[in-house]
């Protein structure tokens, strides 16, 4: 396709993406173990209380659960999406997940210590401690990476990140095994549930994350220059030591504060944005808007599939993603094979 062409065609599937995102959050609304008309979607969404025990049941549901989970789902799907197009293109690593850099496993940690020494039950009350533990996790392996010889260097923040993920994994597990009520409440935290959480927690993680997509956004350009390689970036005039610490403190904002939200929901990252990436091209002025939206639209997808699947019982967003992410992630290292062999 003419390069011409390529702008237009990008802007259009953008906006299909909106259009369907839209219509997705239009029908979570209406979908659950209790399926409502249009009619009564829009009663409650807008009408006032009243005598009627049924239209006031109905405002509740819409106004109270769905509404805040729609609004949960496309904030930290997009959130999810964005981080995973941005370590994918700093780490020039194909395979790469927001967990790499051990935020998933630090907002875990966090979440068994605020439970185990704190007693807190609350989302409301552990976020906060979820999102310092992933934004500490995110330093310390951005630390380690900078030491030695290969500070900097992509396959050495992989390194770190893992070794800092098995570190607090084995931590967490440690504390949970000795409490039963951190156990049971990082039980229910890491399925990634987008269930339970109220307004009080989505505005506060809403900005965190609106913060991360404008660093985001500021290091779209020098991202498209260091896939050329770190000799070319700098040669270029791109500071690769400044624009990697803007990077990493984006994904951290975006990764942490969603989950922080909703616990860690594994592959989704690394999935949309290899679904933009195949739409886009390698530009990440695009890729990145296409990640976001896709991260969206999926979660929100699957939230809505997991309440009807097993009604009335639910089956938790985050176990949905890890069922279409697990053979994703297959495939691209079984593709990877072939095209090696």
């Amino acid at each position: 396709m003419p390069k011409g062409a390529r702008g237009p065609r990008r802007g259009g599937g953008l906006a299909v993406l909106v259009l369907l995102l839209g219509l997705a959050a239009v029908a979570s609304l209406a979908v659950g173990a209790r399926s409502l008309s249009p009619s009564e979607v829009w009663h409650g969404l807008f009408a006032e209380p009243t005598a009627d025990q049924r239209l006031n049941e109905i405002r509740l549901i819409v106004q109270t659960v769905r509404v805040p989970r729609m609004v949960l789902a496309i904030v930290a799907g997009a959130a999810l999406g964005v981080g995973g197009a941005l370590i994918q293109g700093y780490t020039r690593n194909p395979i790469a997940d927001t967990g790499l850099l051990g935020i998933n496993a630090g907002a875990s940690f966090a979440v068994v210590f605020a439970i185990s020494v704190f007693g807190f039950a609350d989302p409301a009350q552990y976020v906060w401690f979820a999102l310092a533990g992933a934004a500490l996790a995110g330093a310390v392996v951005f630390g380690l990476a900078s030491l030695g010889r290969g500070a900097g260097n992509p396959l050495t923040l992989a390194l770190a990140g893992q070794g800092v993920t098995v570190f607090l994994t084995a931590m967490t597990t440690a504390v949970a095994l000795n409490d039963q009520a951190s156990l049971n409440a990082l039980r229910f935290w890491n399925s990634g549930s987008i269930s339970g959480v109220g307004f009080d927690v989505i505005w506060p993680v809403t900005g965190l994350i609106a913060a991360g997509l404008a660093l985001a956004t500021a290091t779209l350009p020098s991202i498209n220059l260091l896939n050329l390689g770190d000799d070319v970036a700098r040669g270029l005039g791109v500071d690769i030591a400044r624009s990697r610490i803007r990077g990493i403190a984006a994904i951290t904002l975006l990764a942490g504060a969603a989950t922080a939200a909703c616990g860690p929901i594994a592959f989704l990252g690394l999935m949309v944005a290899h679904v933009a990436r195949h739409l886009t091209g390698p530009d990440y002025r695009w890729l990145v808007p296409y990640a976001g939206l896709l991260g969206a639209l999926v979660l929100l997808l699957c939230d809505m599939v997991g309440r009807v699947v097993v009604r009335p019982e639910e089956l938790d967003a985050g176990v949905l993603v890890a069922l279409l992410g697990a053979p994703f992630f297959a495939a691209l290292v079984w593709r990877g094979k072939l095209k090696s062999a």
